[in-house]
């Protein structure tokens, strides 16, 4: 009789803490909309640039919207399953909305064999990386999946949007992109010039300035075809060198795999245009983004 009389109980701890969790969140979305409204209410104030960095070049060109094709990469673990099943219904829901470039969707799963959503999400079943390779970080697949993508399926569009199981479209999104130059989502926890002793190890001085190496990780990011076919072999090798390296490895952690799409990405001289309301993360939420992230930061 104890145990069921237990069972019933909720921790005060608990309440508090869900409490302040509902009302941060609650806040945040207040606060957001009421800015946009009074930004457009006529009163002569103009929303804040999103975008914080652009290639010079890239300002001379006109609007660049051929569509995209939209792809994630995923294992078959039933949590990975579960996010993709709702960015899925997110992306059908956005899909042909005014203001939307989005063109077919994958799912790139890197387990080397078919799951149980196959008949419910466009999918194309790639290889893991050798046993072992991946030193416990699964992440190290993402680029070797694409790789294979890439050089394997037909692909129609002429951009790809790298997209991830934990995003969600809260918007039609455009395509960003202009011409060769990728959109990419600048990372506050993405600091090239920080470690730069690092970045050299991969990113040697006679490339040019660490300054290069964009902010970015390879997601959220719309870029040609062409260009990430050129980019990914290079990503993977960056990524296993950097997982080999024990000072880089202790010092990007988690998001090892990002640093090096943002150096192969400026090996090969490519450069992002750099849009803040690409994404928004965690509690906050945005009238003007297109797409939301849950991951834990």
């Amino acid at each position: 009789m104890t145990g069921r009389k237990n069972m019933g109980r909720v921790s005060p701890l608990f309440l508090v803490l869900l409490s302040l969790g509902f009302f941060f969140a609650t806040y945040n979305l207040l606060t957001l909309v009421i800015q946009y409204k009074s930004s457009n209410s006529g009163d002569g104030l103009e929303l804040a640039d999103p975008i914080t960095d652009m290639p010079h070049e890239v300002k001379r060109l006109g609007k660049s919207n051929p569509r995209y094709h939209v792809a994630l990469t995923a294992t078959d673990a039933p949590y990975s399953q579960w996010q993709c099943r709702i960015m899925y219904y997110w992306y059908k829901k956005m899909k042909d909305m005014p203001g939307s470039d989005m063109g077919k969707f994958t799912r790139v799963l890197h387990s080397g064999k078919p799951d149980k959503l196959m008949d419910e999400i466009p999918t194309f079943v790639v290889d893991p990386l050798p046993e072992g390779l991946d030193r416990g970080y699964i992440v190290l697949n993402r680029p070797w999946a694409f790789v294979q993508w890439l050089e394997k399926a037909t692909i129609e569009e002429e951009y790809i949007l790298m997209a991830e199981p934990d995003h969600i479209f809260v918007n039609p999104l455009p395509n960003l992109a202009h011409g060769d130059h990728p959109a990419g989502f600048p990372f506050f926890y993405i600091k090239p010039a920080q470690h730069e002793n690092i970045i050299r190890k991969f990113y040697p001085k006679e490339k040019g300035p660490v300054t290069n190496v964009d902010p970015i990780g390879n997601s959220p990011v719309i870029i040609k075809k062409t260009i990430l076919e050129e980019i990914s072999p290079t990503w993977v090798n960056i990524s296993l060198r950097m997982k080999d390296d024990p000072e880089t490895d202790k010092a990007f952690g988690w998001v090892l795999e990002m640093y090096a799409y943002a150096v192969a990405s400026a090996l090969h001289g490519v450069r992002h245009i750099l849009r803040k309301d690409f994404m928004i993360q965690v509690l906050v939420i945005s009238v003007e983004s297109s797409l939301v992230s849950f991951h834990l930061l």
